[in-house]
C-alpha cells in the first residue's frame, strides 16, 4: 500500500486529530506541573507562560483548526485536497516544533526559528492556495475573511513568543480563534439544527456579516483605542445574544452534544463581556479569567464534540453520540467548572483548581483519543476512499 493510500494519510482531519487528542492530553498536565514547580521550565527561549500560551494556542489549537480547515476546505471547493506526503509533512513539522519549544533553547536561531515556523507557515500557504485556486467554486462566498485571519496567524504567533508584546499577541491570537469559532458555529449549528430537529435557525445575512466585521476589528484590539474597543465589545456581544435569541436554544439545549456548542457560543458572549469589564476597570476577578473563559468554555467545550463529529461523519459513520462520547463532554464541563467558577469562590486553593482542571482535561482527551484513534487509522466502513 503507497502512503498516499493509507488511511490515515487519506484527509487532514485523520493525523491532526490524533495529534490534537495527545495534545490535549499532555500539554495541560505538564502545565500544572510547570506551575507548581514540580516540574522545571522548558529549556525554551521563553518565558513558562509564554510557553504555555504559545503551545495551547499553537499547538493543541493548530492540531484542531489545522485538522478541520484541510478537511473542510476541499470540501468547500470540491476538489481532492491534500493527503499523502504533503500531511506527513506536516503533521511532522508539527512535531518539530513541539520539540523546539520545550527543548530548542539552544539551538543556532536560524534553526529554532525553521523549526517553529515551518508548520504554521506551510498550513496556512496551502489552505491560501486552496482556497484562491479554486474560488470560483467555492461554496461560501464569505471565505475572504480567511485569506486575511489566516497570515495573521502568524503575526500572532511572533508577537507571543516576543516578550515586549506577549500581551498582544495573547490577545490578537484569542480574537483570531475566536473569529474562527464564530465561522465554523455559523455554518455548523445551521447544519446540525436542520438534521437532528429539522429547523431552520436564523441566518441573516446582514447579522452575520456584521458579526464577522466586529470579530475580525477586536483581532487587534491590542491597538484599538479603548474606548472604540469597548463600543465593539459591546456591539460584537450584542450581535451574538441577539442571534442566540433566535438559535433556537430551547431545542438545542436538549441534546449534550449541541448544548455544549451552545454553551461554547455563550462563552464567547461571556469573555467579550469580561473584556468589558476590564476595560472600565472592574478586574474582581482571579486569575486570567477572559482568556480562559474562551480556552476552556469555548475551545474546551466545541472542540471535543467537533472531534467526535467530524471523525464519525468523514469516516463513513451515523453521528450519533455514544456514553463514552458523553462521557467526555461531561468531563470537560467538570473542566470548566474547576478552572473558571471556583478558582472565584475559594481563590486561596487556586494551584489546586489548575491541577484539577488539568487532569480533567487529561482524561477527557485521553478517553476521546482511545476511542478515535483507531477509526482514525482504519479505512472507511462505507467504502469509500476519503
Amino acid at each position: 500500500m503507497t502512503l498516499s493510500a493509507k488511511p490515515l494519510w487519506l484527509v487532514g482531519f485523520r493525523p491532526f486529530f490524533i495529534l490534537a487528542c495527545a495534545a490535549g492530553a499532555l500539554l495541560p498536565m505538564l502545565w500544572a506541573l510547570v506551575f507548581s514547580g514540580v516540574l522545571p521550565a522548558p529549556a525554551g527561549r521563553f518565558s513558562p507562560v509564554q510557553w504555555h500560551a504559545h503551545e495551547m494556542f499553537f499547538g493543541f489549537g493548530w492540531a484542531v483548526l489545522g485538522g478541520f480547515l484541510l478537511t473542510a476546505t476541499k470540501n468547500w471547493v470540491q476538489v481532492r485536497g491534500y493527503h499523502g506526503a504533503a500531511l506527513v509533512g506536516l503533521a511532522l513539522a508539527w512535531c518539530v516544533e513541539r520539540i523546539g519549544m520545550a527543548w530548542g533553547g539552544g539551538w543556532p536561531t536560524a534553526l529554532f526559528w525553521a523549526s517553529n515556523l515551518v508548520f504554521l507557515g506551510s498550513i496556512v500557504v496551502m489552505l491560501l492556495v486552496t482556497l484562491l485556486r479554486y474560488r470560483h467554486q467555492d461554496s461560501f462566498a464569505d471565505n475572504y475573511f480567511f485569506l486575511l485571519v489566516l497570515p495573521a496567524f502568524l503575526a500572532a504567533k511572533l508577537l507571543l513568543l516576543s516578550d515586549a508584546h506577549f500581551a498582544a499577541g495573547a490577545s490578537m491570537s484569542l480574537g483570531l480563534f475566536r473569529m474562527a469559532f464564530l465561522v465554523m458555529l455559523e455554518r455548523t449549528l445551521t447544519q446540525f439544527m436542520k438534521g437532528v430537529f429539522q429547523v431552520d435557525i436564523l441566518r441573516r445575512p446582514r447579522l452575520d456579516l456584521a458579526i464577522k466585521l466586529s470579530a475580525a476589528c477586536l483581532v487587534f484590539q491590542a491597538w484599538i483605542p479603548p474606548a472604540l474597543a469597548l463600543a465593539v465589545l459591546v456591539i460584537l456581544a450584542a450581535l451574538l445574544l441577539y442571534r442566540f435569541a433566535w438559535w433556537r436554544p430551547d431545542l438545542g439545549f436538549r441534546r449534550l452534544e449541541l448544548a455544549v456548542m451552545y454553551l461554547g457560543y455563550l462563552a464567547i458572549v461571556a469573555q467579550l463581556l469580561l473584556e468589558v469589564l476590564a476595560l472600565v476597570g472592574l478586574r474582581g476577578w482571579t486569575g486570567s479569567l477572559p482568556m480562559h473563559v474562551f480556552t476552556f468554555g469555548a475551545m474546551g467545550l466545541i472542540i471535543p464534540a467537533m472531534l467526535v463529529r467530524i471523525s464519525l461523519g468523514h469516516t463513513g459513520r451515523k453521528v450519533v453520540f455514544d456514553r463514552g462520547d458523553r462521557l467526555v463532554i461531561r468531563i470537560m464541563l467538570l473542566a470548566f467548572l474547576v478552572r473558571i467558577v471556583l478558582p472565584q469562590v475559594f481563590p486561596a486553593a487556586y494551584p489546586h483548581w489548575i491541577h484539577l482542571a488539568a487532569l480533567a482535561w487529561t482524561a477527557a482527551f485521553a478517553i476521546l483519543g482511545f476511542r478515535l484513534i483507531p477509526r482514525l487509522l482504519a479505512p472507511r466502513v462505507d467504502g469509500r476512499e476519503h
